[in-house]
């Protein structure tokens, strides 16, 4: 036995030193790898794992950057910024090991982030098949982040950077690429897009459970799940997509700290029957994020949605409606936070299809954004009128709106549809509207002598057909707060 024990100590000297060795070397999230995009102009962290104590030095374009790993292994490096588009460069990493990445490029990174609509795949939107064989750009680079679910935060997940292709776009985020496509060939530089989008989720997912376990009203989602929790409900349910904090801790915070220039999102429908507990939760997981990314130079980064769509169907007397009040959520975020913008595509869903296929669209009106605020492209529309304000001339109410580029272009005929409007009752009916020279629109029926309120596509599918000059529609809204139907169910 004595024999056999030393022969055994003796072969696994080896394996030791080798599972020794490999504790010791230097490695890196996956958000770093071969095709990979940094942000131009900020200060890029780079970050990993090695021995604690190592040293470790990552250099790239001319620049060098040394550290220490911590004790618990953990290493973070800030490059200089970047200010020079393009490449390639390769990204060296040091330490007891050596790490290289090929083909980094310098330019623009964007996060496309959401449920279904945003996950929703260039092979499911219009023109598949000629979109994809359209598809060469390789300076737009994707790398797409696995949905795992989980109240253990990540440090890392399954996934690589890929160059643009028609092989490899057809399973990524339709919006995103759209959206990526359109920076690419306006600004004329790399495009790094990072799909993280979960079908289904509901926006508390993505914020951090102990963020909303503090907040004064959001708490009482943390306390509804902590309930059923105790409960032991079944694993799909601790799992998936609807668990605060779950989509934060297995999909997000991987990612988080990554040079990014913004995020587009798109989500929405799963919180619709909450769409009063919206007002603050969207607002308050906006200025989470950027809070946790913590970019010195990009604070507020730029964080533009997409309103939701129409979707059911229409019905032709007035009501009351959980999307339209989700709708109006989202539109306060406007004000809420700076830096923020909103697609309106009140025009361009699918009664029968609660993910219409054309991501097109709703693509270009995300990019009409990014270019018009972020890049500061001269002459690009990007904002939908918004109504501003309220006055009574007897029986009519006259409305005034901001951002109508161009005037008012009714769609398909010429009167203005999707107008209803209520006396004190609260009780609404179809409206008469017409446009006046000054661009107010008033607004009557002969059913309502006294109007106190208006409203414009306030339904879940509206009949409305309002845009400004430039082709954006006017943002559905009301001018009452009457207690919606959504109020009370937080």
């Amino acid at each position: 036995m004595s024999r056999l024990s030393s022969f055994t100590s003796w072969m696994l000297l080896p394996a030791l030193a080798i599972c020794l060795e490999a504790r010791a070397d230097v490695s890196l999230n996956n958000m770093f790898g071969d095709h990979m995009v940094l942000q131009q102009g900020i200060a890029n962290r780079v970050w990993g794992r090695a021995a604690p104590g190592e040293k470790v030095t990552v250099s790239i374009a001319g620049q060098s950057q040394a550290t220490t790993a911590g004790d618990d292994g953990r290493w973070e490096v800030k490059l200089e910024p970047l200010t020079e588009y393009g490449g390639p460069h390769t990204l060296t990493i040091k330490g007891n090991n050596e790490v290289t990445f090929q083909d980094v490029l310098v330019g623009e990174v964007w996060i496309c982030s959401g449920q279904s609509n945003m996950q929703w795949a260039v092979n499911q939107s219009n023109d598949p098949d000629i979109e994809k064989a359209a598809a060469n750009f390789p300076a737009i680079r994707l790398i797409s982040v696995p949905q795992v679910g989980t109240q253990e935060p990540q440090d890392n997940f399954k996934g690589t950077w890929q160059v643009c292709s028609p092989q490899t776009v057809g399973d990524f985020s339709a919006v995103g690429y759209f959206f990526g496509r359109q920076l690419h060939q306006t600004l004329g530089v790399p495009v790094g897009l990072i799909d993280n989008a979960w079908g289904g989720s509901a926006a508390d997912a993505w914020v951090k459970r102990e963020k909303l376990a503090a907040h004064p009203t959001l708490k009482a989602i943390h306390d509804r799940w902590t309930k059923l929790e105790g409960e032991k409900p079944n694993d799909g349910q601790m799992k998936g997509n609807q668990r605060p904090g779950n989509i934060h801790a297995g999909v997000l915070t991987p990612s988080i700290g990554y040079g990014i220039r913004g995020v587009i999102w798109y989500q929405g429908e799963s919180n619709a029957s909450r769409a009063h507990q919206y007002r603050t939760l969207f607002p308050f997981m906006i200025q989470s994020w950027r809070d946790e990314w913590n970019l010195a130079d990009n604070k507020d980064f730029p964080f533009y949605w997409v309103q939701l769509a129409d979707y059911m169907a229409e019905k032709p007397e007035p009501g009351d409606s959980a999307w339209a009040e989700l709708r109006e959520a989202q539109t306060l975020t406007l004000d809420a936070l700076p830096n923020t913008g909103q697609a309106v595509i009140i025009d361009i869903g699918e009664g029968k299809d609660i993910h219409p296929k054309n991501k097109q669209d709703v693509a270009k009106r995300l990019a009409r954004w990014a270019l018009a605020e972020t890049y500061k492209q001269p002459g690009i529309a990007c904002k939908s009128p918004r109504y501003a304000g309220m006055t009574r001339e007897g029986a009519k109410v006259v409305l005034s709106f901001n951002e109508v580029a161009g005037g008012w272009r009714p769609f398909d005929v010429a009167e203005p549809r999707g107008f209803t409007i209520a006396g004190a009752d609260g009780k609404f009916v179809t409206a008469r509207a017409a446009v006046r020279k000054d661009g107010t629109i008033e607004v009557w029926s002969d059913g309502v002598t006294e109007p106190v309120a208006v409203r414009y596509a306030w339904a879940d599918n509206p009949a409305c057909n309002m845009y400004s000059g430039a082709g954006l529609p006017l943002t559905p809204f009301r001018t009452d707060d009457f207690p919606g139907v959504t109020v009370g169910k937080e």
